[in-house]
């Protein structure tokens, strides 16, 4: 199995698991509230019975203590009203800070807008019960208290505390990854130039002497070979900049991409045709031996997707409004599953027995991470072939008209 078809099969667990745990907690927790809710409710319809048995025996003092008893242990908040429910006839444990009305001197307020609110909060929480207050018939409300309403949000806060945790510890163990990742890359790369660079020595010297044995200046064959090992120290400055900021140079993009097509397709099947089209004069800050890396290797995956006879195309587009340089790759080869698409550039995904995975990898970090543009399929279809988009910033600033 692919390795990243595991770690995302392992996402979609991990992520599964946390639901289900987020789920029961919150079942729970409601359960709970439900509980505590019943158990409000019946402190409340006790307080009712205790408060309209206060007011029948109050002259009676053998109840009294168990009366009160019952009375104080209410916690809610109450509200008394006429039986209409409009009139506010009295209250209980509501916020004093709003409720005086009585001691002048008080820092305490008395705010009547603050009894309607309550009374309409309470109207929708719970109905009323009727009680005979002092030979008065009246109804009573109220609300939940305010432990319970702290309970209600619990686990949605608790959630959330977690759900923030869990983001920075991801983002955290991420970047640290990425960091450590970049640093194997950058020291693979540069062991890699390093190694490079005493066989390529010997083969300039191999061809010298070669040319100087055989008389074969003007060999064709030598030419070619030259032309490779041109191209190997191409390769080992590439692997020698990773790492290090490049130096970005303004070029015609055309002009860069038509010379490296020249020199790959030579080298590739002649069952294949290449086309550059589009915008010959559009220009953009490039580092030419690590911008042909990227070509490079757009066109091997588009020449490995096409099985037998087929066309590669390349189409320069400028994007006047954005300032921006669009270039499109486009085989006519087997195409990519939609699902692939982000896929394909992840280190060691490939399609291929022999294959490693890095091209693509590469290929997106070079544009991203040193020409500062994008990289993405544009669009795919199965038996059809595939569009590579590269979006860079044009080296051309255009002033707006006025007129």
């Amino acid at each position: 199995m692919n390795p990243y078809e595991k770690k995302r099969r392992w996402k979609i667990f991990l992520l599964v698991f946390a639901i289900v745990i987020g789920t029961a907690s919150v079942f729970y927790s409601d359960f709970f509230v439900k509980k505590m809710e019943r158990e409000e409710k019946i402190q409340f319809e006790l307080w009712v019975k205790g408060t309209e048995k206060s007011s029948e025996i109050f002259d009676d003092v053998r109840y009294a203590d168990v009366l009160n008893m019952i009375i104080q242990s209410s916690k809610v908040p109450v509200i008394l009203t006429d039986t209409t429910g409009t009139k506010i006839m009295t209250y209980l444990r509501l916020d004093s800070t709003k409720t005086n009305y009585m001691n002048a001197e008080s820092d305490a307020t008395y705010d009547p807008a603050y009894f309607q609110r309550e009374l309409r909060r309470m109207k929708e929480q719970h109905a009323p019960l009727p009680i005979n207050y002092m030979g008065e018939k009246m109804l009573v409300y109220y609300k939940d208290s305010f432990i319970l309403t702290q309970l209600r949000y619990f686990p949605y806060i608790q959630l959330g505390v977690i759900a923030l945790f869990l983001i920075t510890a991801y983002v955290a163990f991420s970047s640290a990854r990425k960091a450590e990742q970049d640093q194997v890359w950058v020291g693979m790369a540069k062991e890699t130039a390093h190694q490079l660079g005493t066989p390529i020595s010997s083969l300039m010297a191999w061809v010298e002497l070669m040319k100087a044995r055989f008389n074969a200046e003007n060999d064709p064959l030598i030419e070619e070979m030259e032309n490779d090992i041109k191209r190997l120290e191409v390769i080992t400055d590439r692997f020698s900049k990773i790492g290090s900021k490049p130096i970005l140079e303004d070029h015609v993009v055309y002009v860069v991409i038509s010379n490296f097509v020249d020199y790959f397709k030579l080298r590739t099947s002649d069952k294949i045709t290449f086309k550059i089209t589009g915008d010959d004069q559009v220009r953009a800050l490039l580092n030419v031996p690590l911008f042909d890396w990227v070509i490079e290797n757009l066109l091997k995956n588009a020449a490995n997707a096409i099985s037998n006879e087929g066309t590669i195309t390349v189409n320069i587009i400028e994007h006047l409004a954005k300032e921006e340089v669009f270039i499109d790759v486009t085989d006519t080869g087997k195409g990519i599953p939609r699902s692939k698409f982000e896929a394909v550039f992840q280190p060691g995904y490939t399609t291929r027995k022999r294959g490693w995975g890095l091209g693509l990898s590469l290929t997106k970090r070079i544009i991203q991470n040193y020409h500062s543009g994008q990289i993405f399929v544009k669009e795919s279809e199965l038996g059809k072939g595939t569009t590579f988009r590269i979006v860079l910033k044009s080296s051309i600033t255009y002033e707006p008209t006025t007129t």
